[in-house]
């Protein structure tokens, strides 16, 4: 495993235990009083996001749920906080320039190096904030009741989610929980919610992001 991942894990599993980590290295963790980690999130100013080509739509009330998805891209091996952006870029042309979107579906993307991007623009600043969030357009029916995150990588085939990636979604998962007051049971997979193979493997393992979303939360 790549030594800078190795070290951002390190990071964010002592932050869930309460401890302080050092904000200035990549991958690092605040604790939210009782309720969750803080993990840091690269927001579209960070990465370069583009404009969007529209109006981002803020609704003044908290969502009900989280829906997992991947993106189906390449199964990358380079880890780094570049790769992650890179993919940001991906996600964010694919669905302005193909999809003819505002802007990115998803509120938030978890690359396979454990690096964490907002998707749609404002959906950061929502979150901190804990009373409102961003209409989505990640899930049919579900998009002004559920913050979209999504994977970086394709799961049909029997491909395994890297220990980096799954252990900040994990992160993620429990900070959105705990900001929007969602029950970690409120977690569900595209899927769920439409005729797709979306998230893949990702579908079959959300018992265990549950329950350790639930564990996460720790008093």
């Amino acid at each position: 495993m790549h030594p800078q991942n190795t070290s951002r894990r390190r990071i964010l599993l002592a932050g869930a235990a309460g401890l302080a980590a050092a904000t200035a290295l990549p991958g690092t963790a605040r604790a939210q009083g009782a309720e969750a980690v803080e993990p840091d999130i690269d927001s579209t100013a960070t990465w370069g996001a583009r404009s969007p080509q529209g109006s981002i739509s803020l609704l003044q009330y908290r969502p009900s749920r989280l829906v997992v998805h991947h993106t189906v891209s390449t199964n990358s091996t380079d880890f780094s906080r570049a790769r992650a952006h890179a993919h940001a870029h991906w996600v964010q042309d694919l669905h302005l320039d193909k999809n003819n979107w505002v802007d990115t579906g998803y509120h938030f993307l978890v690359s396979r190096g454990g690096w964490i991007t907002e998707g749609r623009h404002g959906s950061l600043q929502a979150l901190t904030g804990g009373r409102n969030f961003v209409l989505g357009s990640h899930t049919s029916g579900q998009n002004s009741q559920a913050v979209g995150i999504a994977c970086e990588g394709a799961y049909h085939a029997g491909a395994v989610p890297p220990d980096a990636q799954w252990e900040v979604l994990v992160t993620l998962c429990a900070y959105t929980c705990a900001r929007y007051g969602i029950p970690s049971a409120q977690i569900y997979g595209h899927k769920d919610y439409g005729d797709t193979l979306c998230p893949g493997v990702y579908h079959d393992m959300l018992p265990r992001l549950r329950a350790e979303v639930a564990a996460a939360r720790v008093a």
